[in-house]
Parts: C-alpha cells; structure tokens; sequence
C-alpha cells in the first residue's frame, strides 16, 4: 500500500525523516554504522545515506550484500565490516556483525538497510531482525515516492542546488570553483559577503553538492533570535532545567547530526555562546541545558557574515581563536555591482521565477530601464534586485514591457522628470553614441571583444567610444 502523504511534502522533509530514522536504528538496535542503499531498477545501488557520517569503507563493504540480499529477498548476515562472499554466512541464517535487509515493495526491491557492529559488540540476533524490520516498514513506500530513484539506470553524483546560483561572471566563476572544492571536506567553511549577495544560498551549494547531502540542513540566523533563547534552541535542553522547560528537547545541532549545519551571521553571536560554539567545534560535543552528560554529534559547520570579523575583534566582540576555528576554508562572495555580467542573467531568472508565479506571459525589459539597470550599482545586492523585478512585474499590469518609468524612484530618480530636447546635431550624435555602445555592451554580455565584432568596430576604436564617453570599465573584456 502507498502511503498517501509521501507525495505531498518536499525532498527536503524526506531526507530529514530518512536521517532522523537511521540516527533512531542506530540507538534502538545498537549499531556504530547504518546505512540505506537505494536500488535501481537492476538492483544496483545508486545512491547511499549513512549515519552517523560518509563513511567509504563501509559503503563499500554494505553494496555488494546489499545488492545480493536484493537479489535473493532475504536478511543477510556476514561476520564483520568486509562484504565479500567469504564473509557472508551461509544460508543457516547464523548471526554476524553485519546485516543486510532488502526493502521490498511488492515483490520489488527498492533497497537495503545495513547496520554495522563494532568488533567488540555482539552479534546481531533475530530480535535485532525483528525490530529492524519494524522500523523500516515505511522506507519502500518513502524510496518509492518520496525519491523515485527505482527507475533509474544512472543517477547523478549530486544532488541539484535548492535555487540554481546563476552567473557568468569571472568573479562569480571563483564562487563556483570554491564551492566545487570545499563541498566534500568535513572543515569549517567560512562564507564572506556583503547584505543580500546570497550567503546561505552558498552554503546550501555546499552542502547541496556535497557527501552530506543526504543529511538534514539545518539554518539558523544569529541575530534573529533573542540571546537567552538561542542557546536552548541550539544545545537542547532537559525537561525542568528553567521555567517553561516541560519535557526534554533535542537542540537544533543533534537535529543537524550527520549534514550541515549554518550559523547565519556569526558576528552576532554573544560572547558566551562564542565559548561554548568554540568547544563543539574542539570536542564535536554538546551537553543539553540542564543535563550533565555529553553527546556527540557528527556535523559540518558553515558560518557567515557581513561584519568584517578582524575589526570585530579589534573591538573585542568576537573571539580570535573562534575566528581561527571558523576560518578554515573561505568563500568570499562578490558584491552585485563587480558582477555586472551576471545582471541579465539574474533579471531575465527573476523575471521567470515571477512571471509563474503570477500567471503572467513572457515579461521583457525595454532597453532604457535595461541600461538604468546596469548603471545602478545595486547596493542592496541581489536582494535588492529581486525585489525590483518583482515591484516592477507588478507595476507593469497588462504589459509585457518593464519600462523606465515602471522602475523605483531610487533607480531612476529623474523619471518624473522630462527630458530636455535639443536640436544641436553634435550633441544628439553623442548621445546617440553612448546609448548605443552601452545598449550593444548589455545586449553581448558586457564583453568588449564580441561587441566591437557585433557591431562593426574594431576593438580600438571600441575603446575610444569607451573613453570618450567615459562608459564605466566593465569586468569582462
């Protein structure tokens, strides 16, 4: 039976429940390792989640059984953390310290569930089948429909970004290439960029592409919450540890045990909460408010802000050794205005996504409020510029155009303004020119050589129409 409310909530909800569920086996049926394999249709597993992290070795010890306990629709067990057919037990059923059940629905494999002991642990017993089998009488049903990897020959090594990052530029392509380096470290990252460049955006990338994207993503924006909450909301905390405290939590960093977790505008955070952030990221340990004990927990840490952090501890508000700790690999987001060739990109996305959603037709951009647009040095950032498009979506009405006069008053503030006519031929040719070359820049990606080819110039004398009408120096060339 399929259950009905898989295909109403998002791949995000089921990626937390499939984390959650392996960190509860892992504690129900006492396990170091446990793993789910998703099968595809010739029973080859295609993509693996793992708790309590990536772990290569046991990945590769688990696909094989899995995909023979797939095969012959039945528990296996073999002797330790090594799948090979010699350490697979026979057919008495014998417990190991592996094992392996396929997940079936119907009659039809989806996938594998593997759970590892330690060599000091005990064996499996057929209680631990018994309770096993329990807990993953939903996953054929969540594989099914919630990931719908069944009919797959092949599937892609990552997972695709939650909102695409979109740009052309040179210094967005540095963005891009960090991204695609740090993605798969288990270091701190660091993310530095102005307000509205798109930070946690960055950090999803990251986390999105990575080996731990099977694991939850859990944000959290330090400045949005009051100081005396936010540590409860981050460590958890026992049931009567403060008034209002009437049954135990789990902190939003267990809740991130085995993915990412995003500290949105580190540079708020107080002092003691920097102490104790600068200890978990020392023990990978945390203590519930409350509680004596210590958990572990197994989580990557993405960090950001717009303060400048040097200037911060300058003043004493932010710790030089946390700076350290956070600092590990940095991504440095460049500002809109020094990404000028993505600005069309971004408008025509905008555009797109908001059109959609509105129900609206093909929605294009006049070449006058074009070039405002361009010219503006958007110090709001991409923020600021998504606003504007979806302001001027809705200014429009029935057009089809966003003109210069749909645009705000801060982009083009002498819109109310006439402008003035002149009848002297030399200045009209000048300002014929220069609406031109920038019009001609926009239509080719501000690239200087493609331009001066497009419209019949040679690049010298681009360059002098450049000069002479002091058009900003673009990024590109």
């Amino acid at each position: 039976m399929i259950v009905p409310w898989i295909v109403s909530i998002s791949r995000e909800q089921v990626e937390s429940f499939l984390a959650k569920s392996l960190r509860l086996i892992s504690e129900e049926v006492s396990s170091s390792r446990v793993l789910l394999a998703v099968l595809d249709g010739s029973r080859k597993p295609v993509e693996m989640r793992s708790w309590p992290g990536p772990d290569a070795s046991f990945e590769a010890a688990c696909s094989s059984l899995a995909r023979q306990a797939a095969e012959e629709k039945r528990p296996l067990f073999a002797a330790g953390l090594t799948a090979s057919p010699v350490g697979l037990v026979p057919s008495d059923g014998r417990p190991g310290r592996l094992l392996c059940l396929p997940l079936l629905m119907g009659d039809n494999p989806v996938g594998a569930i593997c759970l590892g002991r330690d060599s000091g642990q005990p064996p499996y017993s057929s209680a631990d089948l018994e309770t096993v089998v329990f807990l993953t009488q939903s996953f054929p049903a969540v594989i099914r429909n919630g990931l719908d990897f069944t009919n797959c020959t092949e599937c892609p090594e990552q997972a695709s970004d939650p909102e695409p990052l979109i740009g052309e530029s040179r210094a967005f392509a540095l963005t891009q290439t960090l991204i695609e380096r740090v993605k798969n470290s288990d270091a701190p990252v660091f993310i530095y960029g102005e307000s509205g460049t798109g930070k946690e955006l960055i950090a999803r990338a990251v986390h999105g592409r990575g080996r731990r994207r099977t694991g939850p993503f859990v944000a959290v924006n330090c400045g949005a919450i009051p100081d005396h909450l936010l540590e409860s909301e981050l460590f958890g905390h026992a049931r009567g540890s403060f008034t209002g405290a009437l049954r135990d939590k789990a902190g939003l960093l267990e809740e991130a045990d085995g993915g990412t977790f995003f500290l949105d505008e580190i540079g708020d955070l107080s002092p003691p909460l920097q102490a104790k952030l600068l200890r978990l990221l020392q023990e990978k340990e945390i203590r519930r408010i409350g509680e004596t004990r210590t958990r572990r927990i197994n989580v990557r840490f993405i960090s950001a802000t717009n303060k400048e952090l040097e200037k911060e501890i300058e003043q004493g508000r932010f710790r030089l050794d946390l700076y350290y700790r956070l600092r590990i690999l940095t991504i440095e987001v460049p500002p809109l205005r020094e990404r000028k060739a993505d600005l069309v990109p971004l408008i025509n996305h905008f555009i797109d996504k908001y059109g959609r959603e509105m129900g609206r037709e093909k929605t294009y951009v006049s070449p006058g409020a074009l070039e405002i647009m361009v010219d503006y040095p958007w110090p709001g950032n991409i923020r600021e510029l998504q606003n504007e498009v979806q302001r001027c979506l809705i200014l429009t009405g029935g057009d089809r155009l966003i003109r210069e006069e749909h645009l705000s008053a801060k982009l083009n503030p002498r819109q109310a303004q006439a402008l003035p006519v002149t009848y002297n031929y030399f200045l009209a040719k000048a300002e014929f020119e220069k609406r031109f070359i920038r019009q001609a820049l926009i239509r080719f990606g501000l690239n200087k050589a493609r331009t001066a080819k497009e419209v019949g110039l040679t690049r010298q004398g681009l360059f002098k129409l450049l000069k002479k009408h002091r058009i900003g120096e673009t990024p590109e060339t």
